[in-house]
């Protein structure tokens, strides 16, 4: 039995060695195989998975030098009203990053075109395209913000320009030709030839014309200052390029909501008088006694946060009879239709203001009883000739012959004026505006606005504006409720356009200007019995393109014409004006004639039936007083020439230590100016707001 069983399991034992050795043989084979397919599968796997990982570091690499160079790039700006100006110290080491960054910025976009790496990667593109526009220093995005992204985009469509002839070269060299890409490479070429063709026939011959057939004077020995003209005028070129409106098709009637919806100026509103069930919104009155916005002196926003802290309920009596009491809302935002909310302007007429200042008109006899300011932002005189095509002809069909005024006294009612030789001090308003309405540098303390002295002389007062800022309203000086217009509007609503838009600027399916209009004529036409002092301060020339200002040409000429046609502009001065020429970030930026007309804004004047002046010697004076060096200052002194007439001539200068309408540093208007004691140079002294460009030779 045992034998048996040992014979067996030593049969068993063999058999299992022979199995084993089949399945070790086999098992070796297949690993063997296995290990040679793996090794192979790993190495291409590996090798592609290696490849792709150099690849996306060494481009995470490059976007982020990318990056990097542009936010070195950067200037950053001081808070506060301080303008974003380069630091010129450093300018060429910036202006190298910036051309750096960018042509990496071409290769990588080069590159995805000809697949040389995936086109997934534009997604880095995108990313660093909108950090680029956070980190672009301004004040911020809507106070001239965006001009580093905006240089840096112009450079990037140059490059490409460049780069067309040698891509076609490519294209064709490695036989691939896309005729869709092909195409549009040959419509870019046709264009940038064009573009260059027009170029050269774009002279300036018309640049130093003005109104009825009159040019720039530009006589040294007579007038002093000689404008410098230029030699090439590249706007005539690309104007139709860069009227982004038409490009677009965007008008105000297709914008409805602007650019956002109800239920966002219910959401950033602070105010207790407004809720989510609201209808009929009022705007606060920007002017009222109890609460202003001087309550926020440290708040560069102080106008907006009180806008919107105030914000009320027109269908809450209560709260505007027990709160608001006499002095309601006098705009409101009507959203009982969501889709097409309108905005309704009711001008109150006040009685006991009006009485009161009639009985200050004996102080003085002026020399206009109506004073209307036009102040278009960041406008040049050539940019407005350009543009304003209706509303300067409302300006020069009062012009009595070919050659500009005739000083002896004329038959007509209506005499206007041009100036070619005002100048600006800087290129943005923060300098400007001081000069302009303080007659003193932004810096001294002891500065008034000159609505006190309009008040003080029994006008009442009113300004509109489409910019909540603090600056137009109080720039660096003793603010005080004796400064305060007596009627004031402001479109600080969230929905109010974009301030620096390269497009038209909508609120509620109308031009912001339609509604600074509105109220002004409101103002004329209910105070027609008093002095009146207004200014409607607009904002649609800043920006670069220099086409936008072109939409609201016929919104002020209507404007004109209708005061002209209800005969309100009797005994009234008119001045369209800017406090700078074209300064916004621009294709044109560094061209010479765009920083010629960056100096030299626009001022044309109206006046109307003058009373109690010699008229002869008044109006020889403005008359050769056109083509002399002027500055804000005597745009300043003109305005307390017009409130105290003849009597100005004996008020005192401003001191240390009074406030005047009198500046040391003008010259009337009405007065004659010397033009050989006008040396440009001397404003350059006036310490850091002084003149940084002149275009006198």
């Amino acid at each position: 039995m045992s034998e048996y069983s040992i014979d067996k399991n030593a049969d068993g034992s063999k058999k299992a060695k022979i199995y084993n050795n089949i399945v070790i043989k086999i098992f070796s084979c297949f690993m063997k195989k296995v290990k040679e397919d793996l090794f192979k599968l790993d190495y291409k796997f590996y090798k592609n998975l290696l490849k792709k990982i150099v690849q996306y570091v060494c481009i995470f690499f490059v976007f982020l030098l990318i990056y990097l160079l542009y936010f070195l790039s950067l200037e950053k700006c001081t808070l506060g009203i301080e303008p974003c100006c380069a630091k010129f110290k450093w300018i060429e080491e910036k202006i190298l990053e910036e051309i750096i960054s960018c042509l990496l910025m071409e290769i990588m976009i080069q590159l995805m075109f000809f697949k040389i790496i995936s086109k997934k990667h534009l997604i880095h593109i995108i990313i660093i395209f909108n950090i680029f526009l956070f980190y672009s220093h301004g004040l911020n995005f809507d106070d001239h913000g965006y001009f580093n992204f905006l240089y840096y985009f112009i450079l990037l469509i140059i490059m490409s320009f460049l780069l067309i002839p040698v891509n076609c070269f490519i294209i064709c060299c490695v036989n691939k030709i896309i005729s869709t890409k092909l195409i549009i490479i040959y419509f870019l070429i046709i264009n940038f030839i064009y573009i260059f063709l027009r170029t050269i026939g774009t002279n300036c011959n018309d640049w130093s014309k003005g109104l009825n057939n009159t040019y720039i004077e530009n006589d040294k020995s007579k007038y002093g200052c000689q404008i410098q003209v230029p030699k090439i005028c590249i706007y005539k070129s690309l104007e139709y390029y860069q009227d982004y409106s038409k490009l677009i098709g965007k008008n105000c009637t297709n914008f409805k909501n602007g650019r956002k919806q109800k239920g966002n100026i219910l959401k950033v509103s602070k105010s207790p008088y407004i809720n989510e069930t609201t209808k009929r919104i009022g705007y606060p009155l920007l002017n009222k006694e109890e609460m202003t916005f001087l309550d926020y002196p440290d708040s560069r926003n102080s106008l907006r946060q009180y806008f919107l802290k105030n914000l009320v309920d027109m269908d809450n009596k209560k709260i505007l009879n027990q709160y608001f009491k006499n002095k309601f809302p006098e705009i409101e935002v009507n959203f009982t239709n969501i889709k097409e909310p309108k905005i309704n302007i009711n001008l109150h007429f006040n009685k006991s203001l009006s009485n009161e200042r009639k009985l200050l008109e004996k102080n003085s006899e002026p020399y206009s009883d109506n004073v209307l300011l036009l102040y278009l932002d960041s406008l040049s005189r050539v940019n407005a000739l350009r543009q304003l095509k209706k509303t300067t002809k409302f300006f020069e069909k009062f012009m009595s012959y070919k050659g500009g005024f005739h000083y002896k006294y004329p038959s007509e009612n209506f005499h206007s004026f041009q100036f070619f030789k005002y100048h600006s001090f800087r290129g943005h308003t923060a300098i400007n505006y001081p000069f302009l309405f303080f007659g003193q540098n932004r810096n001294n303390k002891n500065k008034v606005l000159i609505t006190k002295f309009f008040k003080e002389n029994g006008y009442i007062t009113s300004e509109a504006t489409d910019w909540c800022g603090i600056d137009n309203i109080r720039t660096f000086h003793n603010f005080t409720e004796k400064d305060m217009y007596d009627h004031l509007l402001a479109l600080c609503d969230p929905n109010n356009d974009h301030y620096n838009s390269n497009t038209i600027r909508c609120l509620y399916g109308k031009h912001n200007t339609e509604y600074l209009v509105e109220y002004t004529y409101q103002f004329w036409i209910k105070y027609r019995y008093n002095r009146k002092y207004s200014i409607i301060i607009d904002n649609h020339a800043h920006e670069g393109t220099l086409t936008v200002v072109k939409y609201i040409d016929n919104i002020i000429s209507n404007f004109l014409n209708n005061l002209f046609n209800k005969n309100l502009l009797k005994n009234s001065t008119i001045l369209l004006l800017s406090d700078h020429g074209s300064g916004m970030p621009s294709i044109y930026y560094s061209t010479e004639f765009y920083s010629i007309e960056e100096n030299l804004p626009i001022l044309l004047i109206i006046i109307n039936d003058r009373k109690n002046i010699s008229y002869e010697e008044q109006y020889k004076n403005i008359y050769e007083n056109q083509q002399v060096f002027i500055t804000p200052f005597d745009i300043y002194n003109s305005l307390g020439n017009i409130i105290y007439g003849n009597k100005y001539i004996s008020l005192e200068n401003i001191t240390k230590y009074k406030t005047s309408c009198k500046s040391p540093y003008g010259t009337s208007l009405f007065d004659r100016i010397n033009p050989k004691e006008r040396y440009p140079m001397k404003y350059k002294n006036l310490g850091k707001n002084g003149m940084s460009q002149i275009s006198c030779k």
